[in-house]
């Protein structure tokens, strides 16, 4: 819960539109400043108030006992002009929260925090249990000193400027391991501890045998990612009480599912109780991984439960990322959010210089030059095998005429896949236009590179008949000079010559040209690569010197009979029938 805080008109005016930005999030404290600070700061885990930072210095200061635990705090000035990250950027979330107020109330973020403040990520923000010399690795990640990274353990970790050597280190591993001097460990999730037990097991000994069971394997318990078991045993007592001692999920899998595992260790005992042979190494088993301990019985007597860790490799990570087309506002911030994560960036060379200033220090750049599409998907998906965060990045949406396609027809479910959207060439260009895709429309690539003329044609032909507005790809290049004229005849057999046509070259770039032009006036010759051409249906309509393509509502088909939906609206309360009035009244309904 985050607590809002505010002593004055203004204050509490952006406080209250911060509220009913995030009802669910929030709670506003009145009363007394005071009072309201020392009693949200106990009761909540994040903090904004809208006061003078110096105030919130003296109010909160009394009240701080531990980084680790204090909530975060962020001040926003009564002008709302920045939104302050004041205490506990990383451990409390201040950091997080003073973006996300920015973005709702228009500040700007304010964060100081050293790591934050020249792109490094955090050591204690990558979501993994860190132990060991946190400040003094950081220091010497932001003062350039050599900073090794032993990963015993691979795990899609976010880009750290690290090298193979150096008196400080980085040590990634589920070994119970004591950080050396200038080290600090981090704990990935990679222990799955799978768990049988008896009918009314009790829940101390359950944990007990996990517990030894780690230890003596040389294991931490902060590695451990869930508790598994068979469907039969979700609800048992002991095994649902240790996953919550322990902090982690408990997740259940069906007997066929188990069965079907094969273990070093099958036992009739849990195939005649459960339906199984195997119940602790299968669960542990059933998604892959290498057994590091063999199942185990509990020293109680009788032995009333089983376990069995199998440690699971770090999946990597593959975000197929759209730039949009070219702009940097259009740029998404989950895009922004996916360039920062990835260690790893594969790309055009081109679109890498275009977002080379977003990336973190330390991600490694595969880039390469126009034609080696399919060299570059591979690469992507060959980087995220071997457990690293990698963004593959093309223009507009990754998925149109991009990178997506040959990534997934290269990827299997080994990995995992993130696809992050863009705005689209087409999108870019019917904005600038004005509305030409306002009802049902198609893209068509007119290269003839990868598909056979013939198959194009026939979607020309087909999108001709339909009478959809039609988007061209690749409309002309110096080697491809007929297929654009050829496409634009197909659809003037059945299309007026004024049906509109818009031109747009560049769209969203610094030098971004647009023009309006008919299917009989369209100069082909003027048409090039970096060009969007957008043919309107038999609908579409040149207004006001825009390319409009109406929705359809009826009452647009005939000037005479048009009303407003407010008329419409107007005509529902004063009694007209419900058959006089338009099936769609608002903008806002769909077809």
């Amino acid at each position: 819960m985050i607590g809002l805080i505010s002593a004055t008109a203004a204050g509490a005016a952006a406080r209250d539109r911060l509220a009913a930005a995030w009802p669910e999030r929030t709670r506003v404290y009145d009363g007394p400043v005071a009072d309201a600070v020392r009693t949200a700061f106990g009761e909540c885990d994040r903090l904004v108030c809208f006061l003078a930072t110096g105030a919130v210095v003296r109010l909160v200061a009394p009240l701080l006992d531990d980084k680790r635990t204090d909530p975060g705090v962020v001040c926003v000035d009564e002008g709302g002009r920045f939104a302050v990250s004041l205490v506990g950027g990383h451990g409390g979330g201040a950091n997080e929260l003073a973006r996300a107020v920015g973005e709702v109330l228009g500040a700007e973020p304010v964060v100081t925090t050293a790591t934050d403040a020249v792109g490094l990520a955090g050591l204690d923000t990558l979501g993994l249990p860190v132990e060991g010399d946190v400040a003094g690795v950081s220091r010497a990640l932001l003062d350039g000193e050599p900073v090794a990274l032993r990963a015993e353990v691979a795990w899609p970790l976010p880009p750290l400027p690290v090298t193979a050597e150096g008196a400080y280190g980085i040590r990634v591993t589920d070994r119970a391991v004591e950080p050396a001097g200038g080290e600090v460990v981090l704990r990935p999730p990679s222990l799955v501890v799978g768990v049988g037990a008896s009918r009314g097991a009790p829940v101390d000994e359950v944990l007990g045998l996990v517990e030894d069971a780690l230890r003596e394997a040389g294991l931490s318990a902060a590695s451990v990612a869930e508790l598994a078991t068979v469907d039969a045993k979700a609800e048992e007592p002991g095994i649902v009480g240790a996953a919550e001692r322990l902090g982690v999920p408990l997740v259940t899998y069906a007997a066929d599912a188990l069965a079907g595992v094969e273990v070093p260790n099958p036992s009739a005992a849990p195939l005649a109780a459960v339906g199984t042979p195997s119940v602790a190494e299968a669960a542990a088993l059933v998604r892959g991984g290498e057994l590091l301990v063999p199942k185990r019985k509990s020293a109680a007597v009788p032995a009333m439960a089983t376990c069995a860790v199998v440690r699971r490799p770090g999946r990597g990570r593959l975000a197929v990322v759209g730039l949009g087309p070219g702009a940097r506002d259009l740029v998404t911030p989950r895009a922004r959010a996916e360039l920062r994560r990835a260690s790893v960036l594969v790309g055009l060379d081109q679109y890498v210089d275009q977002i080379r200033d977003l990336l973190r220090p330390g991600t490694r750049v595969l880039e390469s030059g126009l034609g080696a599409e399919e060299e570059r998907a591979r690469t992507a998906v060959e980087e995220a095998r071997r457990g690293y965060a990698v963004a593959l990045i093309g223009s507009g949406d990754a998925g149109v005429y991009a990178m997506a396609s040959p990534a997934l027809a290269e990827a299997s479910d080994d990995i995992d896949v993130v696809g992050v959207p863009g705005v689209t060439a087409a999108l870019a260009a019917g904005a600038i236009l004005g509305a030409p895709l306002g009802h049902d429309h198609v893209s068509i690539s007119l290269s003839d590179l990868h598909t056979p003329w013939e198959v194009i044609e026939r979607r020309v032909r087909a999108a001709a008949e339909a009478d959809l507005v039609v988007t061209f790809y690749n409309p002309r290049s110096r080697g491809r000079d007929w297929q654009l004229p050829k496409a634009l005849a197909i659809l003037a057999e059945h299309r007026e010559p004024s049906t509109p046509v818009g031109v747009v070259r560049n769209a969203s770039r610094a030098d971004e040209s647009s023009r309006l032009s008919t299917l009989a006036a369209l100069d082909p010759a003027t048409v090039d690569m970096m060009t969007v051409v957008t043919v309107g249906n038999t609908a579409t309509r040149k207004i006001a010197g825009r390319m409009v393509t109406p929705r359809g509502y009826r009452w647009q088909e005939d000037p005479a009979t048009r009303r407003s939906p407010a008329d419409s609206s107007r005509a529902a309360v004063s009694g007209t029938s419900a058959s006089e009035t338009p099936a769609s009244e608002t903008p806002e309904e769909n077809l």
